[in-house]
């Protein structure tokens, strides 16, 4: 009996001990990848300052510019006595992010810096020749979200041409696609529907870093800048923005978490509708609705698909500004229970194709501008998804026509990877 018990105290200490040193070894591990992660802001400023040292530099960037331990490129920039930044350049929403979407952003001096901030969204989006004037070598570090219609992937290659019709050397500094870059979706952007929401001939869904766009643009579509990718270390395709253990700044100000650049690739398209898409709620793209929509109903039937990833709950929103401002809507909120299973784009298809269905009389499509192309058209890429639509196409019908496309840019897009 005496040696059964002290069998079963040893037994016990080695499966203590066992489980203790997988423990510390696990710790140990996520401490050394924790520590070997590093975006391009950081690699440049230690490995590989001689790209900018004894230069004027000029710099494009927002709030979303900010190494791990949240300080600002800017502030990073204008106090490294190697560093002499000349000036700044702010997309949509500017450098400080204090401006609404497609809200003209004036140029100005950057309060904390003393620094001439020129503005890229308004009258100029591509930085004109006096702009660059003052500086060496241009660098751009901005989050992007990673689809096609987010507009910062449209200043940079607009500063790419730039910086190339005036010899000025161009650096990216890279970070994670915070969706993942293992994941490619939706359909080609067909030239027709060319815009500032949707440049080229890429997928909704790229499943691309910045830094991989900008070698993809420069190359594939003849920009030909003096282009340099400061690339991350410890980044793999997998790994979603929280993967990395970093802190979400909003790029802008209707994508405030995680969650919504999950759903925006999606949801996204409800803009180029006359339902609301959240904005003016604290939920922008999670929350889709109009006052003529029965929630409960919605909720039912976008259930009733059972597609990958995601349920929707009835719910209801008064918006504070944009679409139906103070009135009560009603609609979904998009939950997504697994987000590697989830498809944005078709789900957002989904809800679109399902409320034009329901609601024939009051669901309508934005109307074609001046061009005679509806905002939904460039959203989306092309004119067919909308035409299915209304003639009752069924969205797996229109998955199988634009995955050609998609396949022969899966084949471009290998050329550009870098991680």
């Amino acid at each position: 009996m005496k040696k059964k018990w002290l069998t079963g105290i040893l037994a016990l200490f080695l499966v203590l001990f066992t489980v203790t040193a997988a423990v510390a070894k696990n710790d140990k591990e996520k401490e050394k990848n924790t520590g070997k992660f590093r975006i391009g802001v950081e690699v440049l400023l230690k490995d590989r300052l001689d790209l900018i040292k004894g230069k004027r530099v000029g710099l494009i960037t927002n709030p979303t510019g900010v190494d791990q331990e949240l300080t600002s490129i800017v502030d990073l920039m204008y106090k490294n006595s190697n560093v002499r930044l000349t000036a700044l350049y702010g997309p949509e929403h500017g450098v400080r992010g204090s401006a609404q979407a497609g809200q003209y952003v004036e140029s100005y001096i950057d309060e904390k810096t003393g620094v001439p901030v020129y503005s890229l969204y308004g009258n100029t989006k591509k930085p004109t020749k006096e702009m660059l004037s003052n500086i060496d070598v241009l660098l751009f570090d901005i989050q992007d979200v990673g689809a096609r219609f987010y507009t910062y992937i449209y200043t940079m290659a607009l500063a790419m041409e730039a910086a190339k019709e005036n010899n000025i050397p161009f650096i990216v500094l890279d970070r994670p696609n915070p969706i993942s870059g293992a994941k490619v979706e939706g359909p080609i952007l067909e030239d027709k529907y060319s815009s500032f929401v949707g440049e080229y001939a890429i997928p909704v869904r790229h499943g691309m870093t910045v830094g991989e766009l900008a070698k993809l643009f420069n190359k594939e579509f003849a920009i030909g800048a003096d282009l340099t990718v400061v690339k991350m270390e410890g980044w793999n395709r997998s790994m979603y923005y929280d993967d990395a253990d970093l802190q979400f700044v909003m790029p802008s100000p209707n994508m405030p978490t995680l969650d919504t650049a999950l759903v925006y690739p999606g949801a996204c398209l409800i803009e180029g509708t006359n339902v609301s898409e959240g904005r003016g709620t604290t939920r922008p793209f999670e929350l889709i609705g109009a006052p003529f929509i029965n929630s409960d109903d919605l909720a039912a039937k976008l259930n009733s698909y059972h597609l990958p990833g995601v349920k929707f709950r009835a719910a209801s929103f008064i918006p504070s500004t944009s679409k139906f401002v103070n009135k009560l809507s009603h609609g979904v909120q998009i939950h997504v229970t697994n987000r590697n299973a989830y498809k944005p784009i078709e789900t957002g298809l989904y809800i679109v194709k399902t409320i034009h269905d329901m609601y024939p009389n009051d669901f309508q499509f934005r109307a074609p501008g001046s061009n005679g192309i509806s905002f939904f058209d460039n959203l989306v890429g092309n004119g067919s998804i909308r035409a299915g639509i209304e003639a009752g196409k069924s969205i797996e019908q229109m998955k199988k026509e634009w995955q050609p496309g998609l396949n022969k840019f899966m084949d471009i897009r290998e050329k550009y990877l870098l991680y």
